[in-house]
């Protein structure tokens, strides 16, 4: 029987169903829960680049660190968490939010459409 839950995460509502949840162990201090990592894996989005532009991914938040790569126009990104950096103009405004998309890979949040001008994620 599925489980069925309704919250909400960042301000937005969210339902989600659960067919089969499977303890995998772990529960130590400090570790997620089979059911803490469901909850987790459903509140990761992906959000879109700013339409007609290819984003620079960066190693650290700034334009001053090493280029990692380049996102293709239309390109969509799931936000891992944030944190603060250089200020950076974008069309969505002008923020010092950096998002971590993934090991050592950061882009500004001013070429993101997060819906917000402030944090959609955990603090990195």
């Amino acid at each position: 029987m599925p489980r069925e839950s309704r919250g909400v995460f960042n301000g937005g509502s969210f339902f989600m169903s659960v067919d089969q949840v499977q303890d995998i162990g772990g529960g130590e201090e400090g570790e997620k829960t089979a059911g803490e990592a469901v909850v987790a894996a459903a509140a990761l989005r992906s959000y879109p680049v700013a339409p007609g532009y290819r984003l620079n991914v960066r190693s650290g938040p700034g334009t001053n660190y090493s280029l990692v790569r380049v996102l293709a126009e239309g390109s969509r990104v799931t936000i891992n968490c944030q944190r603060t950096g250089q200020w950076v103009s974008g069309p969505y405004g002008t923020s010092n939010i950096w998002d971590n998309i993934g090991g050592g890979q950061y882009v500004s949040d001013a070429y993101i459409l997060t819906g917000s001008d402030g944090w959609v994620a955990p603090r990195c």
